[in-house]
């Protein structure tokens, strides 16, 4: 592939047998590059997440390759007959709903089959969700995680998050908008109210970036009727422990809980945010005081 590319992306180009990992617009359908569109425009067969979704596409850029389903559910029988296209050596695209391919999205296993079968695997880059909320967020992004989603059995996504807690680096998950207030919440308990970006419906006519930290944004979202579009969440990365003794957290606990009003949840969570520490274990260490006879209201 040339590095320069002509300005005009009609004019014809010749592809040679591979597979083709095309990046597409996640939201705005002008987020598209040239070499994209000649890429599609040029492919033997397209390989697609929702061929409904990517008919759309297609048809916004006078783009004629023909279209075959390639989701979660049918990858498995579906990437030999990919394959095989690519041996007999015609190009093949392949492109997911929004964003690039494989990141999230379908395609690791058939990007693992070319490359196991010593076939070509070109890609051709665009837009990626997580890049797009990283260089708006206004967090460190020398050095990020990317998460992904995270597991949808409670117990799991507890693991994986407590497995993150000590992680220095932002980090970047992606959820629906059905589990998004979820999510944050388990985070503040399990990390602290940490700074915070909710990045929604990115690059689209509603699109909304929600700054402060994980229990200002949950608070804003809980005023909503519904809260809608794909989320992108990024979590400011754990900071340097501060020296603290256990018995100065002791001592505040005691004080708190000695108050006639005291609740533990209330006191947990105001002292965790004070002392930078997951509200769990604020929690935990209260709880444990008041069973055993201290700090009692």
């Amino acid at each position: 592939m040339p590095l320069t590319l002509p300005t005009d992306e009609r004019m014809p180009v010749h592809l040679p047998g591979g597979l083709y990992v095309v990046a597409t617009p996640i939201g705005n359908l002008e987020d598209i590059t040239v070499r994209a569109i000649r890429t599609l425009r040029a492919a033997a067969l397209v390989a697609a997440e929702d061929t409904r979704h990517t008919a759309r596409l297609l048809a916004r850029y006078d783009i004629h390759s023909p279209l075959v389903s390639y989701h979660e559910h049918n990858e498995r029988q579906r990437t030999p007959e990919l394959i095989d296209k690519i041996r007999s050596g015609r190009p093949v695209a392949l492109v997911t709903d929004a964003g690039t391919p494989s990141v999230s999205d379908p395609g690791y296993r058939l990007v693992s089959a070319a490359i196991e079968k010593g076939l070509d695997v070109y890609p051709i880059p665009g837009v990626s969700a997580v890049i797009t909320a990283l260089c708006a967020s206004g967090m460190p992004t020398d050095a990020f995680v990317f998460v992904g989603f995270v597991p949808r059995k409670k117990a799991k996504r507890r693991e994986l998050l407590e497995s993150l807690a000590s992680e220095q680096r932002t980090l970047v998950f992606y959820e629906s908008p059905r589990r998004v207030s979820t999510l944050l919440e388990e985070l503040s308990n399990v990390m602290g109210n940490r700074p915070a970006v909710l990045a929604r419906e990115m690059t689209k006519l509603h699109e909304e970036f929600i700054r402060g930290c994980l229990d200002e944004i949950l608070a804003r979202l809980a005023d909503r009727a519904a809260v809608k579009g794909e989320c992108t969440l990024l979590v400011g990365g754990a900071p340097d422990k501060p020296v603290l003794a256990e018995d100065e957290l002791a001592d505040a606990l005691k004080q708190a809980l000695a108050r006639p009003d005291a609740r533990i949840s209330d006191v947990s969570k105001a002292l965790s945010r004070q002392y930078g520490l997951p509200r769990n274990t604020v929690y935990e260490m209260a709880l444990s005081m008041r069973k055993g006879g201290d700090g009692t209201a």
